[in-house]
């Protein structure tokens, strides 16, 4: 295997391209196109040599250095210095070139002043690159391996060695250019004043916001992530305790609701709210017939924002609680009873404070969609503006001030990291765990009669505004001016998906095929990708013991803290340029999507590979195998079900994914959600909303049919709900079944 990574550096040298193709990276169309000889298709061999980039030669010494390993024993102390040397030598040489030369010369004036200026120029690099760097990155780690690093296991190393470049470079990386990026003036010079000239404006923090003044974009930022979170963690608990601890009949459509605003592209919502209560709305026509008044545009503005975005994020609130409502031991709430405790008191003084893990994390789930959100404001901001939209619009405005979106992102990415220390300060080092391994069939405690009342008196309405909210967004779709003239026709469809019949066969006459083939093949690579790279990293969190492993986690994480609108604008100052030049082609999209997603399939595959003993990697390296091979035909096989969510989740949030894609789309890679931007901007949202549905039929199904071929696991043998209304209590009143049950 060494020898084949070598092999495959030597390629990238000698004969694979060295700097990034016009023609895009999956295409081969450069191999006709003057290929070996001509100078933007050259191999670093010929770039050095005919072209006058002969700082590409220095590769070539940390290529040749491994071929003394043919004279060198595995065991001797000289096998693992050279390789380390030649792995960290070449990547450090190639990162070194890579940013000290550019396209316009000399990366830095020091250089320049230094050397003299350069005759010739620099683009991003191409595949020759890409192999050199696959191939040092390997050499080092086996070289680590060789000196004793995980207990020599390659595998292991080399897996540990590429998740740690990755994030460096598309989180680490990106991110630091944003911090960067903040501090450049109008000239690209660095100055501490561009950045306090931008940070302190008052169209950020405003004037006199808490005495009635103007609030800036980030307060006004802050409060609507507030609302929402708060709301929509509210909502939530209420939907998961009637779920799990009521008789209510219609539990699985409220689950069927979940799932709708997670394959829902973000504006939809707003959109359907427009249909519905904008000024030529169907329930605004209507109450402004009833009562005589002027219809009003209370909906542009704060309150359509928090509602849209209230809908948008409560089913999601709703997933993460009622695994926690669920998971509250029976027994506890038993003993609670036991000790003549009423309903009320055993949810408020038991069930509750166990259940803070998850609303803390429901509303920093919340607070974060909340500040990332793009399309909702998009569609329904009105005049109050907020982070995520001032930042796109100092990216693409007339404006185009790179640092003013530089500050805006570092603070939106201030108040979600505040969240995150606030959520874990909140939280504390308390133990909320309540199930062991010993068996817990009891019965769940109902809850109390008022409380009861008052969860079905929010959930009942919130669940019917809910249906015909997605009822409006298939009804705009068959309509064809909402609210001016409705009479049906499918000509929405026709001009979104229109298909004929030409001289030359079928002909996709839809102006929106494109962007949904794109998005659709986009997010097929990227799916995998993120599955394989997120169960690779929890394999090495839950098997393996190393130093750093904290940070190593913490990194992973990372791109989960940072909202989309900021891994936007970081991906745009990042790779707009050399060593890395990604913008405008579709490898940015799948990198976005990969990182974005990936903590969802490390955490999947924590919860999921912590379940499987360590005795079955044992048995097999016991039985000659290596850590790669258990790995492969051991521990992937009993992950099928973590697999596919990550592969589902992934490719899902691809498709609908708005905030950070729409910095990143090209006139050749365009994604759905940014097409229906277009068209929302353009006044024609029926064409808009067909797009919309057609994209929820299609995720729906997916879906449906992927949870029905892996089907339901259940942790108990039975799930009952203690749902009588008796109740017991220091207070009187009749005695609870379980304490009566007890008793005798």
């Amino acid at each position: 295997m060494l020898w084949f990574w070598l092999l495959a550096g030597w390629t990238g040298f000698l004969i694979l391209p060295w700097y990034q193709q016009e023609y895009g990276f999956w295409t081969l169309e450069w191999l006709t196109d003057g290929y070996p000889f001509y100078a933007d298709y050259a191999p670093a061999i010929l770039q050095a040599t005919l072209y006058d980039r002969g700082w590409l030669l220095p590769l070539a010494i940390f290529l040749i250095l491994p071929l003394a390993l043919l004279r060198v024993a595995r065991q001797d102390r000289n096998y693992a210095r050279i390789l380390i040397l030649s792995g960290m030598g070449g990547l450090v040489y190639l990162l070194v070139q890579g940013f000290a030369i550019g396209i316009s010369g000399w990366g830095f004036g020091f250089l320049e002043s230094l050397f003299g200026p350069l005759d010739v120029r620099q683009y991003g690099l191409g595949y020759g690159a890409l192999f050199c760097a696959a191939s040092f990155l390997v050499l080092l780690c086996t070289g680590l391996a060789a000196a004793g690093a995980m207990r020599g296991d390659v595998f292991v190393t080399s897996a540990i060695g590429v998740v740690v470049a990755l994030v460096a470079v598309f989180v680490f990386f990106p991110v630091s250019r944003i911090l960067v990026g903040g501090f450049v003036d109008y000239d690209g010079a660095l100055s501490g004043a561009a950045f306090a000239r931008n940070f302190f404006n008052n169209g950020v923090w405003g004037v006199g916001c808490l005495s009635g003044g103007y609030c800036g974009v980030a307060w006004n930022t802050a409060i609507l992530a507030i609302l929402t979170a708060t709301s929509t963690t509210l909502l939530g608990l209420t939907f998961a305790l009637v779920v799990t601890r009521t008789a209510f009949r219609w539990k699985k459509s409220l689950r069927v609701l979940t799932v709708l605003p997670i394959i829902t592209p973000p504006f939809v919502i707003g959109l359907a709210l427009i249909l519905l209560f904008g000024r030529s709305g169907a329930a605004t026509q209507f109450f402004s017939d009833l009562l005589g008044v002027e219809a009003g545009r209370w909906l542009y503005g704060l309150p359509g924002i928090w509602l849209a975005q209230t809908l948008s994020f409560t089913p999601i609130s709703f997933l993460v609680l009622i695994g926690v409502v669920e998971g509250v031991s029976p027994s506890m709430e038993e003993a609670s009873q036991t000790l003549r405790a009423n309903r009320w008191q055993t949810f408020t003084q038991v069930s509750l404070p166990l259940m803070r893990p998850g609303l803390a994390n429901a509303f920093l789930l919340s607070f974060i969609e909340s500040m990332a959100d793009f399309g909702n404001p998009m569609v329904l901001g009105g005049n109050y503006d907020v982070l995520s939209t001032e930042i796109f619009f100092a990216i693409v405005g007339a404006q185009n001030d790179q640092g003013r979106a530089a500050v805006l992102a570092v603070v939106l990415l201030f108040f979600t990291l505040s969240a995150f220390a606030a959520q874990r300060f909140w939280l504390g080092r308390k133990s909320y765990a309540t199930v062991s391994g010993k068996a817990d069939n009891g019965a769940h405690v109902g809850l109390n009669r008022g409380l009861k009342i008052v969860c079905y008196a929010t959930v009942i309405p919130w669940a019917i505004f809910t249906v015909v909210i997605y009822a409006m967004i298939f009804y705009g779709g068959f309509v064809r001016r909402f609210g001016f003239d409705n009479s049906l026709t499918l000509a929405n469809y026709r001009d979104a998906f229109g298909v004929a019949i030409g001289d030359h066969g079928i002909v996709w006459s839809g102006a929106a095929w494109d962007s949904l083939w794109t998005t659709i093949s986009i997010s097929a690579i990227a799916a995998p990708l993120t599955a394989i790279v997120g169960l690779t990293t929890a394999y090495l969190l839950v098997r393996q013991n190393f130093r750093g492993k904290n940070a190593f986690e913490f990194g992973t994480m990372l791109s989960f803290a940072i909202p989309g609108t900021v891994i936007g604008v970081s991906y745009i100052l990042a790779f707009n340029v050399p060593p890395l030049e990604l913008t405008g082609t579709g490898v940015i999209l799948v990198i976005c999507f990969i990182f974005r997603n990936m903590p969802v399939g490390v955490r999947g595959g924590i919860a999921a590979m912590s379940q499987l003993d360590r005795s079955l990697d044992e048995a097999s390296l016991t039985l000659g195998a290596n850590s790669f091979t258990t790995f492969r035909r051991v521990i992937l096989p009993l992950l099928r079900p973590a697999i596919v969510a990550a592969l589902v989740y992934s490719f899902v949030r691809a498709i609908t994914s708005v905030s950070a894609v729409i910095f990143l789309v090209s006139a050749d890679h365009n994604m759905a959600t940014s097409y229906i931007i277009g068209l929302v901007e353009n006044g024609r949202y029926g064409v808009a909303i067909a797009y919309c549905s057609v994209l929820i039929v299609v995720m729906l199904a997916a879906i449906v049919s992927v949870q029905l071929a892996v089907g339901k696991r259940r942790l108990r043998r039975e799930d009952r709900i203690n749902d009588t209304d008796t109740d017991t209590g220091a207070n009187g009143g009749e005695t609870s079944p379980i304490l009566r049950e007890k008793r005798s």
